[in-house]
Protein backbone atom coordinates (compact mmCIF):
# COMPACT_ATOMS: atom_id res chain seq x y z
CA UNK A 1 0.00 0.00 0.00
CA UNK A 2 1.31 3.42 -0.95
CA UNK A 3 2.16 5.45 2.17
CA UNK A 4 3.71 8.51 0.56
CA UNK A 5 2.42 12.06 0.13
CA UNK A 6 -1.13 12.58 -1.08
CA UNK A 7 -3.61 15.42 -1.13
CA UNK A 8 -2.29 18.95 -0.78
CA UNK A 9 1.49 18.98 -0.28
CA UNK A 10 3.32 22.17 0.74
CA UNK A 11 6.81 23.16 -0.43
CA UNK A 12 8.57 25.86 1.56
CA UNK A 13 10.30 29.05 0.45
CA UNK A 14 11.02 31.46 3.30
CA UNK A 15 11.86 34.24 0.82
CA UNK A 16 8.20 34.54 -0.16
CA UNK A 17 6.50 34.57 3.23
CA UNK A 18 5.13 37.69 4.91
CA UNK A 19 6.32 36.64 8.38
CA UNK A 20 8.08 33.64 9.87
CA UNK A 21 8.16 30.44 7.82
CA UNK A 22 7.20 28.31 10.82
CA UNK A 23 4.06 30.41 11.27
CA UNK A 24 3.07 29.99 7.63
CA UNK A 25 3.58 26.23 7.84
CA UNK A 26 1.60 26.09 11.09
CA UNK A 27 -1.23 27.95 9.38
CA UNK A 28 -1.18 25.59 6.42
CA UNK A 29 -1.21 22.57 8.73
CA UNK A 30 -4.14 24.14 10.54
CA UNK A 31 -5.82 24.34 7.14
CA UNK A 32 -5.37 20.62 6.53
CA UNK A 33 -1.90 20.17 5.03
CA UNK A 34 -0.28 16.95 6.26
CA UNK A 35 2.80 16.76 4.04
CA UNK A 36 5.47 19.47 3.91
CA UNK A 37 8.66 19.49 1.85
CA UNK A 38 11.42 21.56 3.48
CA UNK A 39 13.52 23.28 0.83
CA UNK A 40 15.70 26.21 2.04
CA UNK A 41 18.77 24.43 0.70
CA UNK A 42 20.87 27.58 0.89
CA UNK A 43 20.83 27.55 4.69
CA UNK A 44 23.76 26.12 6.70
CA UNK A 45 23.01 22.60 7.86
CA UNK A 46 22.71 23.59 11.51
CA UNK A 47 20.06 26.23 10.73
CA UNK A 48 18.23 23.91 8.38
CA UNK A 49 18.28 21.14 10.98
CA UNK A 50 16.80 23.47 13.59
CA UNK A 51 14.08 24.46 11.14
CA UNK A 52 13.36 20.78 10.41
CA UNK A 53 12.95 20.13 14.14
CA UNK A 54 10.45 22.97 14.43
CA UNK A 55 8.44 21.89 11.40
CA UNK A 56 8.37 18.25 12.48
CA UNK A 57 6.93 19.32 15.82
CA UNK A 58 4.16 21.27 14.09
CA UNK A 59 3.34 18.36 11.79
CA UNK A 60 3.54 15.73 14.54
CA UNK A 61 0.69 17.37 16.42
CA UNK A 62 -1.51 16.92 13.35
CA UNK A 63 -0.24 13.47 12.37
CA UNK A 64 1.68 14.91 9.41
CA UNK A 65 5.11 14.25 7.93
CA UNK A 66 8.14 16.30 6.88
CA UNK A 67 10.09 15.54 3.72
CA UNK A 68 13.51 17.16 3.29
CA UNK A 69 14.68 18.29 -0.15
CA UNK A 70 18.08 16.78 -0.87
CA UNK A 71 19.81 13.56 0.16
CA UNK A 72 20.33 14.57 3.82
CA UNK A 73 17.14 13.76 5.79
CA UNK A 74 18.22 16.02 8.68
CA UNK A 75 17.66 13.30 11.26
CA UNK A 76 14.35 12.29 9.68
CA UNK A 77 13.39 9.49 7.32
CA UNK A 78 12.06 11.16 4.16
CA UNK A 79 13.86 12.96 1.33
CA UNK A 80 12.99 14.47 -2.03
CA UNK A 81 15.77 14.33 -4.63
CA UNK A 82 16.40 16.37 -7.78
CA UNK A 83 16.29 14.71 -11.18
CA UNK A 84 20.08 15.04 -11.47
CA UNK A 85 20.83 12.72 -8.57
CA UNK A 86 22.09 11.15 -6.48
CA UNK A 87 21.71 7.70 -8.03
CA UNK A 88 21.04 5.25 -6.51
CA UNK A 89 18.74 6.95 -4.00
CA UNK A 90 19.77 6.90 -0.32
CA UNK A 91 18.29 4.12 1.78
CA UNK A 92 15.80 6.07 3.88
CA UNK A 93 12.18 5.36 4.70
CA UNK A 94 10.57 7.52 2.00
CA UNK A 95 12.17 8.83 -1.17
CA UNK A 96 10.71 11.06 -3.86
CA UNK A 97 12.30 12.53 -6.97
CA UNK A 98 11.63 15.47 -9.25
CA UNK A 99 10.89 14.46 -12.83
CA UNK A 100 9.92 16.39 -15.93
CA UNK A 101 9.69 13.88 -18.79
CA UNK A 102 9.53 10.19 -19.66
CA UNK A 103 13.32 9.83 -19.70
CA UNK A 104 13.60 10.92 -16.09
CA UNK A 105 10.67 8.74 -15.06
CA UNK A 106 12.43 5.78 -16.67
CA UNK A 107 15.44 6.30 -14.39
CA UNK A 108 13.42 5.74 -11.23
CA UNK A 109 14.44 2.68 -9.23
CA UNK A 110 13.52 2.48 -5.55
CA UNK A 111 11.82 5.88 -5.27
CA UNK A 112 8.34 5.81 -3.77
CA UNK A 113 6.87 8.77 -5.66
CA UNK A 114 7.77 11.46 -8.18
CA UNK A 115 6.82 15.07 -8.79
CA UNK A 116 6.07 16.16 -12.35
CA UNK A 117 6.61 19.80 -13.21
CA UNK A 118 5.91 22.43 -14.24
CA UNK A 119 2.23 21.77 -14.84
CA UNK A 120 1.53 25.49 -15.27
CA UNK A 121 3.71 28.55 -15.75
CA UNK A 122 5.14 29.44 -12.36
CA UNK A 123 5.95 32.79 -10.78
CA UNK A 124 8.53 31.11 -8.53
CA UNK A 125 10.61 30.00 -11.54
CA UNK A 126 9.66 32.33 -14.41
CA UNK A 127 10.61 30.94 -17.81
CA UNK A 128 10.86 27.41 -16.41
CA UNK A 129 9.17 24.94 -18.67
CA UNK A 130 7.52 24.49 -21.06
CA UNK A 131 4.43 23.91 -18.97
CA UNK A 132 3.00 20.40 -19.19
CA UNK A 133 -0.60 21.53 -18.80
CA UNK A 134 -3.10 18.88 -17.60
CA UNK A 135 -2.93 16.91 -20.86
CA UNK A 136 0.85 16.56 -20.65
CA UNK A 137 0.63 15.72 -16.97
CA UNK A 138 -1.90 12.99 -17.70
CA UNK A 139 0.34 11.42 -20.33
CA UNK A 140 3.30 11.33 -17.96
CA UNK A 141 1.18 9.99 -15.11
CA UNK A 142 0.35 7.01 -17.30
CA UNK A 143 4.05 6.47 -18.01
CA UNK A 144 5.14 6.72 -14.39
CA UNK A 145 5.95 3.55 -12.41
CA UNK A 146 5.18 5.35 -9.12
CA UNK A 147 2.49 7.71 -7.80
CA UNK A 148 2.83 11.29 -9.02
CA UNK A 149 2.49 14.71 -7.42
CA UNK A 150 1.63 17.57 -9.74
CA UNK A 151 3.84 20.62 -9.21
CA UNK A 152 4.36 24.06 -10.66
CA UNK A 153 2.14 27.12 -10.88
CA UNK A 154 -0.82 25.49 -9.11
CA UNK A 155 -2.64 28.33 -7.37
CA UNK A 156 -6.39 27.89 -7.86
CA UNK A 157 -9.04 25.32 -6.98
CA UNK A 158 -9.71 24.74 -10.70
CA UNK A 159 -6.03 23.96 -11.31
CA UNK A 160 -5.96 21.55 -8.37
CA UNK A 161 -9.02 19.75 -9.74
CA UNK A 162 -7.50 19.52 -13.23
CA UNK A 163 -4.37 17.87 -11.81
CA UNK A 164 -6.40 15.31 -9.88
CA UNK A 165 -8.48 14.55 -12.95
CA UNK A 166 -5.23 14.04 -14.88
CA UNK A 167 -4.29 11.30 -12.42
CA UNK A 168 -2.13 13.04 -9.81
CA UNK A 169 -2.08 11.36 -6.41
CA UNK A 170 -1.19 14.67 -4.79
CA UNK A 171 -0.84 18.33 -5.68
CA UNK A 172 2.24 20.21 -4.48
CA UNK A 173 1.98 23.97 -3.99
CA UNK A 174 4.50 26.60 -3.04
CA UNK A 175 3.71 30.20 -3.92
CA UNK A 176 -0.05 29.93 -3.41
CA UNK A 177 0.46 29.32 0.30
CA UNK A 178 3.84 30.96 0.88
CA UNK A 179 2.50 34.27 -0.50
CA UNK A 180 -0.97 33.96 1.02
CA UNK A 181 -2.29 36.57 3.44
CA UNK A 182 -4.08 33.72 5.21
CA UNK A 183 -2.20 30.42 4.69
CA UNK A 184 -4.79 28.41 6.65
CA UNK A 185 -7.64 29.68 4.51
CA UNK A 186 -5.77 29.06 1.26
CA UNK A 187 -4.78 25.56 2.36
CA UNK A 188 -8.38 24.80 3.30
CA UNK A 189 -9.68 25.99 -0.06
CA UNK A 190 -7.14 24.08 -2.13
CA UNK A 191 -7.40 20.99 0.07
CA UNK A 192 -11.17 20.97 -0.31
CA UNK A 193 -10.78 21.24 -4.09
CA UNK A 194 -8.47 18.22 -4.03
CA UNK A 195 -10.89 16.13 -1.99
CA UNK A 196 -13.88 17.05 -4.12
CA UNK A 197 -12.01 16.23 -7.32
CA UNK A 198 -10.68 12.97 -5.86
CA UNK A 199 -14.21 11.98 -4.89
CA UNK A 200 -15.45 12.65 -8.44
CA UNK A 201 -12.60 10.62 -9.91
CA UNK A 202 -13.28 7.73 -7.52
CA UNK A 203 -16.94 7.68 -8.58
CA UNK A 204 -16.26 7.78 -12.31
CA UNK A 205 -13.02 5.75 -12.34
CA UNK A 206 -13.18 3.25 -9.43
CA UNK A 207 -9.88 1.63 -10.43
CA UNK A 208 -8.10 4.90 -9.66
CA UNK A 209 -9.44 5.22 -6.12
CA UNK A 210 -7.74 4.15 -2.89
CA UNK A 211 -4.01 4.12 -3.71
CA UNK A 212 -4.41 6.25 -6.82
CA UNK A 213 -3.57 5.41 -10.41
CA UNK A 214 -0.28 3.61 -9.76
CA UNK A 215 -1.00 0.49 -7.75
CA UNK A 216 1.73 -1.29 -9.68
CA UNK A 217 4.25 0.98 -7.96
CA UNK A 218 2.79 1.01 -4.49
CA UNK A 219 4.44 -2.14 -3.30
CA UNK A 220 7.93 -1.13 -4.35
CA UNK A 221 10.58 -0.87 -1.64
Amino acid sequence: MYAGPTGLVLLTDRRLVRGALVDVVAGAVGGGVRWVVLREKDLPRAERLALAVDLRAILAEAGGSLIVAGPDPLDGDAVHLPAAGPYPPPAVGLVGRSCHDTAELARLTTEHYATLSPVYETRTKPGYGPALRPAGLGALVKASPVPVLALGGIETAAQVAACVEAGATGVAVLGAIMRAQNPAETATTLGRAFQEAATRVARTHPARSDAGPHEKGCGRP
